[in-house]
């Protein structure tokens, strides 16, 4: 069949589906959540996420669910805050989710483990951003990370630097976990290199006049590239400030920040050459399988959104993992659920491959993207 017919035998389909997701729930729906700041910063994260989810969701819920089963999909606002996290996270509990995906924040994170709150809930959470070692290690049984964490990211950023010739890297990062275990990781990764490569650090909060100062002693202590380590808003404002001191050398930065606010916040000027991490293929590719599957999902789903993110990407990839566990599960709970991932070995999403075999961090791959114009990605 063409596939402008299919696709035209699929809409109504699929826009039952999408329907469906906001209907109230029948007793053998398929419940999941997502927790995550939508109304503050890091906007718009969780709500790219939040759309490259219900793609996929929809998607397969218009094919029928799982065993006749359709997916529920629901979203709570944490704005942002830890306190606000843990009362959200329990709100949502009553609606007996089978799994929460891609929650955003560090000391969202922190706080959920702290609070042993998946001790005292029947929950799995999958995938989490950010990827600190701190938030990792050691880890929990119902907790499993999709992305590569902040150690590959920055070893990747080392291993680039080095072939690049650079003998001195300065990270510039935030008085939180991710900045932390951030420096701590760049500094590993230069000694597991082998490399002839000097690590030096600055540690600063989010204040202006700190970000400023940090900058300033930056430019004058000549390094040759620079790693920015921290919040989305922190690094934009740390690259905005090292471009105003002086620093044209490289900078690079991690995943979490998104190359278009980069470009808006910064300016255009200072956000050029970037190097920014990205542990999901280009989402607006079309090599891989994943890659054109997830556009046709985004296509129908959102047809008026035209720059796909890696953000949208990851919410599709997470939930294409939660479905492909599922299928294999023999029962829809938690607990099934989290043996499932455990077990099954690789799931090849189409050419992104993903494996909890050997611990709760699903997958190592790690490109660099380079800011261009208007805040676009060369990969």
């Amino acid at each position: 069949m063409p596939t402008r017919r299919l696709l035209g035998k699929l809409r109504p389909a699929l826009a039952a589906a999408a329907l469906a997701l906001a209907l109230p729930l029948h007793a053998q729906d398929i419940v999941v959540g997502q927790v995550g700041p939508f109304t503050v910063l890091p906007v718009p994260d969780a709500k790219q996420v939040n759309e490259g989810i219900r793609a996929c969701l929809t998607q397969v819920n218009a094919r029928g669910g799982i065993n006749g089963r359709r997916f529920a999909f629901f979203e709570l606002d944490d704005k942002y805050s830890a306190d606000t996290f843990v009362t959200v996270f329990k709100q949502a509990m009553q609606r007996k989710p089978v799994a929460l995906l891609t929650p955003i924040g560090s000391a969202a994170i922190k706080r959920m483990l702290d609070d042993k709150l998946l001790d005292s809930h029947d929950v799995v959470v999958l995938n989490a951003i950010p990827g600190a070692a701190a938030l990792r290690e050691p880890g929990h049984a119902r907790l499993f990370h999709i992305r590569a964490g902040d150690r590959e990211q920055i070893e990747k950023i080392v291993l680039h630097a080095q072939t690049l010739g650079i003998r001195r890297l300065s990270v510039l990062y935030q008085n939180i976990p991710i900045g932390s275990s951030g420096f701590a990781a760049a500094k590993e990764a230069a000694a597991k290199a082998g490399a002839t490569l000097e690590v030096s650090g600055l540690q600063t909060g989010t204040e202006e006049a700190g970000l400023a100062e940090a900058a300033k002693k930056i430019a004058g202590a000549g390094a040759q590239a620079v790693l920015v380590v921290g919040a989305p808003r922190y690094a934009v404002d740390g690259v905005a400030q090292l471009r105003k001191a002086g620093v044209s050398q490289s900078i690079f930065t991690l995943s979490y920040v998104p190359s278009g606010l980069l470009a808006k916040a910064a300016g255009e000027t200072a956000a050029r050459g970037v190097g920014i991490t990205q542990t999901f293929p280009n989402p607006m590719g079309v090599v891989l399988p994943l890659q054109r599957d997830f556009r046709a999902a985004m296509r129908e789903a959102f047809p008026a959104v035209q720059d796909y993110t890696s953000f949208h990407l990851e919410g599709y990839v997470s939930a294409r993992v939660l479905v492909e566990a599922l299928r294999r599960s023999g029962e829809i709970t938690p607990e099934a659920l989290a043996r499932s991932l455990q077990s099954i070995g690789e799931i090849d999403l189409g050419g992104f491959r993903v494996n909890f075999g050997k611990g709760n961090v699903g997958s190592r791959y790690v490109d660099i993207g380079v800011v261009t114009v208007k805040g676009k990605l060369m990969y």
